[in-house]
């Protein structure tokens, strides 16, 4: 069923993360109801607003990591790909930015 995706670990990570974090906002949003609030976005948010803008931002950072890899190769000089798992992070870092300050 999922052949037709590359499944390596990080992809897998990256995956069961959203899919808590999806788990997470709902428990979170039975338990206390959502309210508008605006942060340094420039609208007024609910929890779902922010969670999907973050994971957007999540996926955008992570394709631009992707495509510029080889090109840190050359900028940095090293002598392999950086690991994937520095935009994973990254990606995780503006997702909780967005959720607290957005």
């Amino acid at each position: 069923m999922f052949d037709w995706m590359a499944w390596t670990t990080p992809v897998t990570v990256f995956f069961t993360c959203i899919g808590l974090m999806l788990i997470g906002l709902t428990v979170w949003e039975i338990r206390s109801p959502t309210v508008m609030r605006k942060g340094f976005l420039p609208i007024a948010t609910t929890r779902g607003d922010r969670v999907f803008i973050g994971l957007l931002g999540a996926a955008y950072i992570n394709l631009a990591f992707v495509g510029l890899s080889g090109k840190f190769m050359q900028w940095f000089g090293l002598e392999q790909e950086p690991s994937v798992w520095i935009s994973f992070v990254l990606s995780m870092l503006f997702v909780v930015l967005v959720l607290r300050r957005g």
